[in-house]
């Protein structure tokens, strides 16, 4: 999610690898093995997830993250409604994922609405690495430089990167935090295919990452 000391070199998540984050930086990860996922308003930042009017359709879940943990988006919004209603359900898919680690539970009901199909395996067995691995993390992750691409009204592709520099991981037994410094780049490159379903959610079908990619670092 955030900069922790790597602990899991990659989990196959199908598009999807997940890795715990490295320790001043984050993860890591390269075009076909991704990262955490740890997991951005306009122009400002926000704390909280985006909102999206065109995205009020169905019943999302609602996830509060402990007052330790911020996913944090930037530059959120386009002003174009169809594109902030996939950007809406993407902070929602990021924020339900990180809420999954944290506490643990690979059956959490925000990973089942939020992705599908190989996507929802893969974010299931990321979780479990986690489990496994006895951690979980804390801080800030930034998000953010989103691009919507839409094809036709049921499909979207989005890239955005990921600042993990002030996260790292947390001993899940003993809460004791590990901020050992790590010469790997806290800079994630995400590329997220999505599909609308029936409800109107936009759920993740396929996501690859890679860190250190340029593009992020600034």
């Amino acid at each position: 999610m955030n900069r922790r000391p790597r602990l899991l070199a990659t989990a196959a998540l199908g598009a999807v690898a997940a890795v715990l984050l490295t320790g001043c930086g984050g993860g890591d990860g390269d075009s076909t093995g991704n990262d955490k996922i740890a997991g951005a308003d306009t122009g400002a930042e926000t704390s909280a997830s985006p909102s999206a009017s065109a995205a009020a359709t169905a019943d999302r879940p609602k996830i509060e993250l402990p007052s330790d943990v911020t996913d944090k988006y930037e530059d959120w919004k386009t002003g174009d409604d169809a594109k902030d209603a996939v950007l809406a359900d993407t902070a929602g898919r990021i924020d339900a994922t990180n809420d999954a680690i944290l506490q643990g539970d690979t059956g959490a009901p925000g990973l089942s609405f939020y992705y599908r199909d190989t996507a929802l395996s893969d974010a299931v067995e990321w979780v479990q690495a986690y489990v496994d691995a006895n951690m979980s993390f804390t801080g800030t992750t930034r998000y953010y430089a989103p691009k919507v691409t839409l094809s036709g009204e049921k499909s979207a592709d989005v890239v955005y990167c990921a600042d993990e520099s002030k996260g790292f991981n947390k001993n899940r037994k003993t809460n004791k935090v590990d901020k050992t410094a790590s010469d790997e780049s806290p800079y994630v490159l995400y590329n997220t295919r999505l599909e609308k379903n029936e409800q109107g959610v936009w759920q993740a079908t396929n996501l690859i990452s890679k860190r250190g990619d340029k593009t992020c670092a600034a």
